[in-house]
């Protein structure tokens, strides 16, 4: 009977994915309060949700050039997968990337958010604010963005953000090393497990990539009517 070999660090998460990670985290903070504040704060809730646009463009792109665990196709899983992760009929914790229910979590979060910021992109608040999209579209879909942006998105973002929290929490009570992995980008894995490549030229690629997705932002924040 052969032994198990022993468990080593393996670059799992790469440092723009990890950077993704937090900076999304923070500015989603920042959304939630300054939308709450409202008043002149509102001018850092719309700088924050281009910011939030350029991320997820970068994300977008990231899941088909990034690491190797932060690609889509790591974490596409079939129905079946998703409902034995749900009873716990498979071991979790021993997958690399996203689980099932992770990975269902991640898509999720992402197009809610993805929606939650093209309704902003339209909205109009009809006092002193509206989207850089807004004249672009007629007062019916404007009237439609802003309800769901300010009412239906709101609330569903933050229940997802809620259960995100709360299934960190429990897999940390489980002694799953979840939040450190995001941290430093690591898993003990066995040596065999192949890496994420996350290398200096990854890096300058995936910054290149972030300053376009930025662009397009910016663009996008141009178009609004002049007053």
């Amino acid at each position: 009977m052969s032994a198990t070999p022993p468990l080593v660090r393996v670059r799992v998460w790469d440092l723009p994915t990890r950077v993704f990670h937090w900076a999304l985290a923070l500015c989603l903070v920042g959304l939630i309060v300054t939308g709450n504040v409202g008043g002149d704060a509102m001018v850092l809730h719309f700088r924050l949700g281009h910011a939030v646009l350029a991320l997820l463009l970068f994300r977008l792109a990231w899941g088909f050039v990034g690491g190797r665990w932060s690609r889509f196709r790591s974490f596409i899983y079939g129905p079946r997968a998703l409902i034995n992760d749900i009873r716990s009929r498979t071991n979790s914790s021993g997958r690399i990337g996203h689980s099932p229910a992770g990975a269902l979590s991640v898509f999720a979060m992402l197009a809610f958010i993805a929606a939650q910021v093209v309704s902003g992109l339209f909205s109009d608040d009809e006092i002193a604010f509206s989207g850089p999209l807004s004249h672009l579209a007629s007062n019916a879909f404007v009237s439609l963005a802003t309800g769901y942006h300010t009412e239906i998105g709101k609330l569903i973002v933050l229940a997802l953000v809620l259960l995100h929290l709360l299934a960190i929490a429990f897999y940390t009570w489980r002694r799953h090393r979840l939040v450190s992995a995001m941290v430093h980008g690591d898993k003990e894995l066995t040596p065999t497990t192949p890496a994420s490549r996350d290398d200096a030229l990854t890096r300058l690629g995936a910054l290149l990539l972030l300053l376009i997705c930025a662009g397009v932002s910016y663009f996008i924040s141009r178009l609004a009517s002049p007053l």
